[in-house]
């Protein structure tokens, strides 16, 4: 069985608030990705309730997540699950609004140039052809364990997963550095900045990028505790030194030893400390018969947060610009 995260809930009156705020600024600019219903979204967040802001406020124990929980959606209405992020068009869009919104009050929501078309949510199902890459549309290998957009300086801060469809309870998974029992030689081994973090599958254009990629540490120290940057799957470890890629395989092996599988209902919305917390996915055997698993996916920046290395300003991100949903 799933370990259970962390649960805030809503209330059904509260529930019912911020979906009907979504309703009505979706009513009112035509769809989710509309500019002005983005620029709308500040002030609709105004008008929201201390009990939705309670449920949104920081993430704040060293397991670095939560599931908001009592949101429900219809099944039947939401139609059937798209074999490709490209084909959703504005099938479940009430959903992204509700997601936009829900990031709004926890920071800035980003989108990136290179990624879904410039969307600010985006769907994650399992799509034909890709069963076996190490990006949200595979579905038959492990998700390796990773922090989101982690070849990046101006990544998110936290990661929002919304849950649209998941029949066959496929867990989500999370394991937070803060949780691990890293000696520390191992720590100050990863605070090197030894290799890069290359662009993953999803960022065609990034991977295109003619610029020398730069080696960034794994680790670091904030005030608030230990930090981390982390993609193997992206990351060239071959080229490393001994010693850095032992301390390495033991992050891994800390990380896997303290991971929690996180099974998610429809309407829940994950919460991830992308500064502090790794995600992946187990594998699972996609039908492509509309039923399959479906999520979306924003991303927030949280500003003035004391995360991220000063050295990290000087990084070119492979050419990746992001969006900011007030000024598209």
């Amino acid at each position: 069985m799933p370990t259970p995260a962390p649960v805030r809930p809503l209330d059904p009156t509260a529930a019912h608030e911020l979906t009907a705020l979504a309703a009505k600024l979706l009513a009112d600019h035509g769809c989710a990705t509309s500019p002005e219903l983005l620029a709308a979204l500040p002030e609709a967040c105004a008008r929201l309730g201390e009990d939705i802001r309670d449920a949104l406020r920081p993430v704040d124990t060293a397991d670095g997540l939560f599931v908001l929980r009592g949101l429900r959606l219809d099944d039947t209405e939401l139609g059937p699950t798209p074999g490709h992020w490209s084909t959703v068009a504005e099938a479940g869009a009430l959903w992204d609004v509700v997601l936009l919104l829900v990031s709004t009050l926890m920071g800035t929501p980003i989108a990136w140039d290179g990624q879904q078309d410039g969307r600010f949510v985006h769907n994650i199902v399992p799509s034909p052809g890709h069963e076996s890459e190490q990006t949200g549309a595979s579905s038959s290998v492990l998700l390796t364990p990773h922090t989101e957009d982690a070849f990046h300086p101006g990544r998110a801060h936290l990661l929002l997963l919304s849950c649209m469809r998941n029949h066959d309870d496929i867990a989500t998974t999370a394991a937070s550095i803060r949780l691990t029992g890293l000696a520390d030689e191992d720590v100050e081994q990863l605070k090197r900045a030894v290799v890069p973090i290359l662009p993953d599958d999803a960022y065609e254009q990034a991977q295109r990028f003619a610029g020398r990629p730069a080696p960034v540490p794994t680790l670091f120290d904030t005030p608030e505790g230990l930090t981390l940057r982390f993609d193997p799957a992206y990351t060239p470890t071959q080229d490393a030194d001994e010693a850095w890629r032992a301390a390495y395989g033991r992050l891994e092996e800390e990380l896997a030893r303290v991971s929690v599988a996180v099974s998610l209902e429809p309407g829940d919305v994950l919460v991830v400390d992308n500064d502090i917390v790794v995600h992946g996915r187990v594998p699972f055997r996609a039908r492509y018969d509309g039923t399959d698993r479906w999520l979306k996916r924003a991303s927030v920046r949280v500003e003035g947060r004391p995360t991220r290395p000063p050295a990290e300003h000087d990084e070119h991100g492979y050419g990746q610009a992001a969006l900011t949903a007030w000024t598209v």
